[in-house]
């Protein structure tokens, strides 16, 4: 079946164009917001050639692999004709999702940052990538980068140039996109994005006297509040601009709407949301320094085992997108994310147990196990992990729990050696350059490495061959 044929196949079973409202790529799933999930044909979905699986939460998740699903989901945005993204304002679609979409302020919350971040994770992975280039060359060649001469450090400088075009105004692209999520108008969001990080936050601070010797203890200064501050600064800016715009004359909208919004924006961005959700962002980043980056071994070893086993449970429940403001408040305070590799560990547990399952279905016989697994198995080790969980270990029911099991082991040793990644993304081997330093890049595969083994033999003791034989 082509790409082609599959878009027309999964719009006819998800009820045809009237009952699609958004569509979006979520890097290896094709993320469609539907008005009535009653109307669709869920066997017939989950049955198709090219499907590997179908998650059901706010939206219908169609899992259809790496590279594939960015392919589908461009011909299905033209299919059902739709615009790609996210819901421009999830208010006034709430009531045409209204059949079969309740949700709690907690799952509207997660996927409005899921709508924020998701879009940028491709730019977040190559920022990442190119970051960690630059930092290996500047340890392979010290005396060549301090010459400030030399291909050598052009090289690195060119690397650097790229990774921080993204990850130096990340709070511009969140703005512009948490506009998107809010309605607000994105250029607009994108200011007040760009506003946190501006010079002149460190002469209002002086000038209001909430500045100190220390910036890290400034009430004020630039990028306090970080990703939070942005993202509540947009959803005040999308709040004032729509009532703002419904007060002033048409003939002037386009004038005096910009002009007085940004004013109140800025003044209560300033004063109010900077500095408290910087107090916030403080506690996270202590808070999580006594499990992430505890200097007790032990407090070490229990942390990142249960954050690594508890992860994928989170993922379908729709609560792991509430961890990637986490992931970048610690690459704005701490210049790296150690919580990403811990978590990447989850996948590795997965591998694991899908290639104890294999020799199992073999014993068995069981050929279309094993096809899954042989299709499925390669992705899985690259760090996408949908096809094993969707296609082999969830279906299992038990596998998936050893495979969390598996994978703690995995997550214990990694936050022990205390590996930093410069970004998130891929959670498998191609991860492993987004590690910061070459010694961190050795103990993230080594941890990857533990979590097969532990999935491997946690499977092979606690699933029988009956369990696989008739799936």
């Amino acid at each position: 079946m082509t790409n082609q044929e599959l878009s027309k196949r999964i719009l006819e079973l998800v009820g045809g164009k009237d009952n699609v409202v958004a569509a979006v790529n979520c890097m290896t799933r094709l993320r469609i917001t539907l008005k009535d999930k009653s109307k669709v044909k869920m066997q017939e979905l989950k049955a198709t050639e090219g499907v590997l699986g179908v998650v059901e939460d706010e939206t219908l998740q169609v899992v259809l692999g790496p590279g594939k699903a960015k392919k589908v989901t461009d011909l299905f945005i033209v299919d059902a004709g739709v615009q790609g993204g996210s819901v421009s304002d999830w208010k006034e679609n709430k009531e045409a999702m209204k059949a079969g979409q309740k949700q709690g302020p907690v799952k509207r919350a997660l996927k409005m940052i899921a709508d924020i971040f998701i879009p940028m994770i491709p730019a977040i992975i190559a920022a990442g990538l190119f970051n960690g280039l630059a930092q290996l060359v500047g340890q392979l060649a010290p005396e060549a980068i301090a010459s400030g001469t030399g291909f050598i450090f052009l090289l690195q400088t060119m690397f650097s140039l790229i990774g921080n075009a993204f990850l130096g105004y990340f709070a511009i692209y969140t703005g512009v996109n948490a506009a998107r999520s809010f309605g607000a108008t994105p250029a607009l969001g994108g200011m007040v994005g760009a506003m946190t990080i501006g010079a002149q936050i460190n002469t209002i601070s002086t000038v209001l006297g909430l500045n100190a010797e220390n910036p890290l203890n400034a009430i004020l200064t630039t990028g306090k509040g970080g990703i939070i501050g942005v993202i509540v600064g947009v959803w005040i800016l999308s709040v004032v601009e729509k009532k703002v715009r419904k007060i002033v004359p048409d003939v002037l909208d386009l004038i005096v709407t910009p002009l007085v919004t940004l004013l109140i924006v800025a003044v209560v961005l300033v004063l109010v949301i900077m500095p408290v959700t910087g107090f916030l962002s403080d506690v996270l980043v202590d808070a999580l320094s006594v499990l992430i980056n505890s200097d007790n071994a032990i407090v070490s070893v229990i942390s990142g085992y249960v954050l690594s086993a508890a992860f994928l449970p989170m993922v379908l429940l729709g609560l792991h997108h509430g961890l990637i403001p986490i992931y970048a408040i610690q690459l704005e305070t701490l210049g790296g994310v150690t919580l990403f590799p811990v978590l990447a560990m989850a996948g590795a547990g997965q591998v694991g147990a899908a290639i104890a399952i294999f020799l199992k279905a073999r014993k068995v016989r069981n050929e279309r196990m094993q096809k899954v697994i042989v299709g499925a198995l390669p992705a899985g080790i690259l760090g996408v992990g949908e096809p094993l969980i969707y296609g082999v270990t969830l279906p299992l029911g038990k596998p998936f729990v050893t495979a969390g099991l598996g994978a703690g082991f995995g997550g214990a040793y990694v936050m022990l050696t205390k590996v930093m990644a410069t970004a998130w993304g891929p959670s498998g081997v191609v991860a492993t350059f987004l590690m910061k330093t070459g010694g961190m890049m050795i103990n993230f595969l080594l941890g990857l490495l533990i979590a097969y083994i532990a999935g491997f033999i946690i499977t092979m003791l606690f699933i029988k061959n009956e369990d696989v034989a008739n799936v």
